[in-house]
């Protein structure tokens, strides 16, 4: 539950009448995916939204909720590009019109292990799964961005892209499980991937101008993310973040904002906290050379993928 600081945000009144508009949300069977879906149906009333994850219960427990007619549930194994370039052309073969898509799904500070195409799995889930999804929809994006004057890619990533490998991205071992980072390894996994996040929404701004783009911190939210870490991880956070916690509502907020509101409000490209507040910069999060790299890595990584 929230405690000292909360929010200023009323999505009854903040978010715009959607009608017409078509989302895309990745991560939207669970936590702050889900509940963005619920946000946005029950405030925007958007034409449709297409969401991805595995927990088929879930997702059909959701529809439910939001309308059959209103959502449709793609199943993605994030960890598998095949599986990813499979959802984007299903998603293709369903819509004429893309406004928003919301790089949501993730993992957070797991055991060291692969991806099923051998990247290290928070980098591959995190980052490289999205960059593949934006890749394929760009042009449909952009189509909608010409026909309908905007369109937008919104990737929730963290502060914690504030600790992160030396140089920001270890790309050499990226292919690896980069367990050899010290005692927080896992969570300098985490904090590269949230980086890559943060930078890569970045280059997508300078890249694509007729696109806007928003990597966000969404606060500290106790959902399943934090809830399968370890008892000591769990008790550090909780201890850390006991007076600026969000309700599991709050923390859509930050990711609803970014979607919704009005174009003027955002600078393109840039990391926002809650709500639509511009954050300052972090050590390697407006590195413009590490954020070159970083695409250019990418697309030798995805060069296969159409």
């Amino acid at each position: 539950m929230p405690f000292l600081f909360r929010p200023k945000y009323l999505p009854q009144k903040d978010i715009p009448n959607l009608k017409g508009k078509v989302f895309f949300i990745t991560g939207g069977t669970s936590g702050l995916g889900r509940q963005a879906i619920l946000t946005l149906s029950a405030y925007g009333n958007p034409s449709h939204i297409y969401f991805t994850g595995r927990n088929v219960e879930n997702a059909k427990d959701l529809i439910e909720e939001v309308g059959s007619d209103k959502a449709t549930f793609l199943e993605c194994d994030h960890t598998s590009l095949e599986s990813v370039r499979a959802v984007a052309h299903q998603l293709l073969s369903h819509t004429d019109r893309l406004d928003v898509l919301v790089s949501n799904a993730g993992v957070m500070a797991i055991p060291p292990r692969l991806t099923k195409d051998e990247y290290e799995i928070q980098f591959g889930i995190n980052h490289l799964s999205h960059a593949l999804f934006i890749k394929l929809l760009l042009p449909l994006l952009e189509r909608t961005a010409k026909e309908q004057g905007e369109a937008r890619m919104v990737s929730v990533a963290s502060l914690a892209a504030a600790h992160t490998a030396p140089g920001g991205i270890a790309f050499d071992g990226l292919r690896t499980t980069q367990d050899d980072l010290g005692m927080t390894a896992k969570w300098i996994r985490y904090g590269q991937s949230k980086l890559a996040n943060i930078l890569y929404t970045w280059e997508l701004a300078k890249r694509y101008p007729w696109l806007t783009t928003a990597s966000l911190e969404p606060g500290t939210v106790w959902t399943g993310l934090l809830s399968n870490l370890g008892f000591l991880d769990r008790m550090f956070l909780r201890l850390l973040t006991w007076w600026k916690s969000y309700s599991l509502e709050e923390g859509a907020y930050n990711a609803c904002w970014a979607a919704t509101a009005e174009k003027s409000k955002i600078e393109s490209g840039r990391f926002y906290t809650p709500v639509g507040v511009r954050a300052a910069a972090m050590a390697y999060t407006e590195d413009e050379a590490l954020a070159k790299k970083l695409w250019d890595w990418t697309q030798e990584q995805l060069k296969d993928y159409d």
